[in-house]
């Protein structure tokens, strides 16, 4: 005994300053199991407490649902003869909803139908019209072709420096075969030096020719446009700038001739760039031109200057055709003055035409009015002078037809009017 006490006496564990026994222990887990019984026997009761409520709550619960279902039965039923009339109006609606889907259906089928085969025609147009346009640029890139073909062959032709200047002569003589009649100019002209300038254009009134000259130096000014950095770009600006003045001296020296040629001359540019970039870049080579009495002039400024020789041509010719267009214009006013005379008969013959036609008017008024009285068997009575006929007495004879109901003919009445 002693021993079993001095076990439960034995400390088993240390919580702080508190040591625990053996016993101890064994006391807390027993007291710790009669509570846990207790519990679970607390438990056990209260679960079967609440099992017979709910037993109870359930029955219940199940009367009130076999009242509710017995409701829902009576009501299943009601439910049941309105569905059937509601499938029969629905199966009457579905009939005529059927029908007119059917109709509207039909309808729209024909109105698509009908769309189809406009939009079919129309799809059709436009693929016409497309072809149309498509063989139209089919036309085109066909000229834009051979128009790259002629614009590489003028580039050929601008690198050989005879055909390029040939391509400025032909320009030059386009213009001025355009604006002038034959005989005002000539080409290839030689001049008593022996010299012979592109073109040679005849002033009236025997005064001196005016000089054009269409060999430009385009070779300088392709290097200027070809030269690359700002040192190079100098160079050849100096070398055009010379070339442009030896070609102005040249000018004036072979084409300037007292009383052969105008104391001016024209240097023609066949480009309007190159002849817009000499006046914005070289200002001095233009002042040079004008101090040596050359006039540079783009194709615009030829052509406006041969509009000008054209107007001046065509006054001088006016002028030696003075005395002619003065007999024509005298002859014109005899002309004139016959036909007035003519137009003056003529009015007078009209005029008596016309009093004639008033008079022929006149006697038709009065045939027509005695024809009318004729129908209309209307004669007054004659009247002796100085009688006011509407104070007499006046007869009047009245017509009357009237079918006999018998013999079927007509009979004549006279009735006599006196007032």
């Amino acid at each position: 005994m002693n021993d079993i006490f001095s076990i439960l006496a034995e400390p088993v564990a240390r919580l702080g300053a508190t040591t625990v026994t053996l016993g101890q222990m064994l006391g807390f887990i027993a007291v710790l199991f009669v509570t846990l019984l207790v519990a679970l026997v607390v438990a056990l009761w209260r679960a079967a407490k609440a099992r017979a409520v709910a037993a109870t709550e359930a029955a219940d619960h199940a009367r009130d649902t076999e009242a509710r279902m017995a409701g829902i039965l009576q009501s299943q039923a009601e439910m049941q003869g309105r569905l059937g009339a509601v499938a029969e109006v629905f199966g009457a609606r579905q009939a005529e909803l059927t029908q007119s889907i059917g109709q509207r259906l039909d309808a729209m089928t024909g109105r698509l139908g009908q769309t189809m085969s406009e939009q079919t025609r129309s799809t059709h147009e436009s693929l016409a019209k497309l072809q149309e346009r498509l063989a139209v640029i089919d036309t085109a890139q066909t000229n834009i072709q051979s128009l790259a073909g002629q614009v590489v062959q003028l580039q050929a032709i601008l690198s050989n420096k005879q055909t390029r200047g040939a391509f400025g002569q032909s320009r030059m003589e386009a213009i001025v075969a355009d604006g002038l009649p034959h005989g005002a100019y000539e080409f290839q002209a030689t001049l008593s030096n022996g010299s012979r300038p592109d073109c040679l254009v005849k002033m009236p009134n025997d005064t001196p020719s005016l000089v054009v000259d269409a060999k430009f130096p385009l070779e300088a000014w392709n290097a200027i446009r070809a030269a690359e950095g700002e040192a190079a770009q100098k160079l050849a600006a100096q070398a055009f700038r010379r070339d442009v003045e030896i070609h102005i001296r040249d000018i004036a020296d072979k084409y300037l001739i007292s009383g052969e040629t105008q104391d001016t001359a024209f240097m023609f540019v066949p480009s309007e760039s190159v002849f817009a970039e000499i006046h914005e870049n070289f200002e001095a080579i233009v002042q040079r031109a004008h101090r040596a009495r050359i006039v540079i002039v783009s194709p615009s400024l030829l052509m406006l200057s041969i509009q000008v020789i054209q107007a001046i041509l065509k006054d001088a010719r006016m002028r030696e055709q003075a005395h002619l267009i003065q007999g024509e214009v005298v002859r014109l006013m005899e002309d004139v003055s016959r036909l007035d005379e003519r137009v003056r008969k003529l009015q007078n013959h009209f005029g008596q035409a016309s009093r004639d036609i008033d008079d022929i008017l006149v006697s038709s008024s009065k045939v027509t009015k005695r024809g009318q009285k004729i129908e209309a068997l209307e004669f007054g009575a004659a009247h002796p002078e100085g009688e006011d006929p509407q104070r007499g007495a006046a007869a009047k004879i009245e017509t009357v037809r009237a079918a006999d109901s018998k013999t079927g003919q007509l009979r004549l009445r006279v009735v006599e009017e006196t007032e």
